[in-house]
């Protein structure tokens, strides 16, 4: 019987738990500082067990779960990674992560290879699948004697088109705060080989418009720094490097304008409980009244009153006389009044939607790729980013436990050993990146 640790009970556990349960060997202890996240999780399963813990106050208690488990899977937020990643490495285990590989973890390399485990990370969606699929076609044109001349991605979690029904054109079951923490990043790529430098001020201004076959159009924006991918995905050769965000049409337009209004800031300030959001609004644009506070707006932002970006500010609640929530930075104002406005509702379906597009160079051709994900959610069931998410963690857990990923060290799922047992399950799970080539032959 191998014994599963998860540490945390979040929104993309549960099919991530369900997997991990329905291995016939496998018995999963999930601990949560919200124990009835946890028990909610297992239900009546024997060999399932929900534990109390709360990494913030027990050191002890995480050392002794970790020690008891023949692997952990941590889905608590990246902060507190590192700490159980020293305990994996203390005590012999191999850990698996869906977030991003952070200096903390990095250096944890050497001791996790003399400690003889895996330390997994970045294998979810974004990070995770994105990484595997750009990998398996960009393995197999060097493979053949070419080269990736181009390599662009475009990865967003969205409303499926029939619950796309606001003005942002998306929608939280979670904390919007990431979301928008997220739009306060500076950006960097290259293009034709030039590297392009955007400021967190222009982030969204530099979107445009891109097709997704089956779907439609979408708007992407640059995500971070895509230069450290070209080493990461062995493609030195390349001349343009894009990692971008998708979003429905007309997000980026209102997040520019929230953020040249000064919603993006997170600076204490003490004085806004207790306002309006006419009288926040008010103080943005230097008026001292709210009487003519869309005209006003309108004009600050040149735009017209009638735009698509003032209705959307209008439908926010940014302009009525409501007051803001308890919070302190009008940050954390935006993000709250985002979820209260752009929840989900029962019964609607998110998306996922994964793009990638390379350039291939051959002697005698050229070729255009595309691998493209398309995976909704299930209603009343699983959402699309718990599965695209949960998934690759679990087949990937299982996969170090079977001895069939035998690696030691920090590690991503780059390698054709992780990478083609762990898409080729998640097919058969009907998560599938369809690949397309068009071939313009050398004359």
């Amino acid at each position: 019987m191998k014994h599963v640790l998860v540490l945390g009970a979040g929104l993309v556990a549960r099919p991530l738990v369900r997997y991990l349960l329905d291995q016939p060997e496998y018995h999963v202890t999930v601990a949560s500082r919200t124990v009835s996240k946890a028990e909610a999780l297992v239900g009546d399963h024997p060999r399932g067990k929900a534990v109390a813990f709360d990494i913030t106050r027990d050191r002890e208690a995480l050392s002794s779960l970790v020690a008891e488990a023949d692997l952990a899977v941590s889905l608590l937020p990246y902060i507190y990674h590192v700490q159980v990643a020293e305990q994996c490495v203390r005590h012999r285990k191999p850990l698996v992560t869906t977030s991003y590989v952070s200096d903390g973890m990095r250096a944890l390399d050497g001791a996790a290879r003399e400690a003889g485990v895996i330390l997994l990370n970045e294998i979810g969606l974004d990070p995770g699948i994105d990484h595997m699929a750009a990998m398996r076609v960009i393995h197999r044109v060097h493979d053949a004697g070419g080269e990736v001349k181009s390599f662009r991605s475009y990865c967003g979690g969205l409303p499926a088109p029939d619950a796309n029904d606001n003005p942002l054109g998306y929608k939280f079951s979670w904390s919007p705060r990431g979301v928008v923490l997220a739009g306060r990043n500076d950006a960097r790529y290259l293009e034709n080989g030039h590297i392009v430098e955007i400021p967190n001020a222009r982030l969204f201004a530099t979107h445009y418009v891109t097709w997704v076959e089956g779907l439609g159009d979408f708007e992407a924006y640059p995500n971070r720094d895509s230069l450290s991918y070209i080493e990461r995905y062995t493609i030195p050769e390349t001349d343009t490097m894009y990692r971008g965000t998708l979003r429905n049409l007309g997000w980026c337009d209102v997040m520019q304008k929230l953020n040249e209004l000064g919603y993006f800031s997170l600076d204490e300030r003490p004085d806004l409980p207790g306002k309006t959001f006419q009288q926040v609004m008010a103080e943005l644009i230097g008026e001292e009244d709210v009487v003519n506070l869309k005209t006003d707006l309108a004009a600050f932002l040149n735009l017209s009153p009638n735009s698509g970006v003032m209705m959307a500010l209008e439908w926010l609640g940014l302009l009525e006389d409501a007051p803001v929530s308890d919070k302190t930075t009008l940050l954390d104002i935006l993000a709250d009044q985002m979820l209260l406005r752009m929840p989900y509702r029962e019964g609607e379906r998110d998306m996922v939607v994964l793009v990638h597009e390379f350039t291939a160079a051959y002697p005698d051709r050229r070729e255009r790729i595309t691998s493209t994900l398309i995976d909704f959610g299930i209603p009343g069931g699983d959402t699309a980013m718990a599965r695209t998410v949960g998934l690759p963690a679990a087949i990937g857990a299982r996969l170090v436990l079977e001895g069939k990923i035998n690696l030691t060290g920090v590690h991503i799922p780059v390698l054709p050993e992780i990478y083609e047992p762990v898409l080729g399950e998640l097919e058969q799970l009907g998560i599938a990146c369809v690949e397309k080539t068009d071939v313009k032959r050398e004359t």
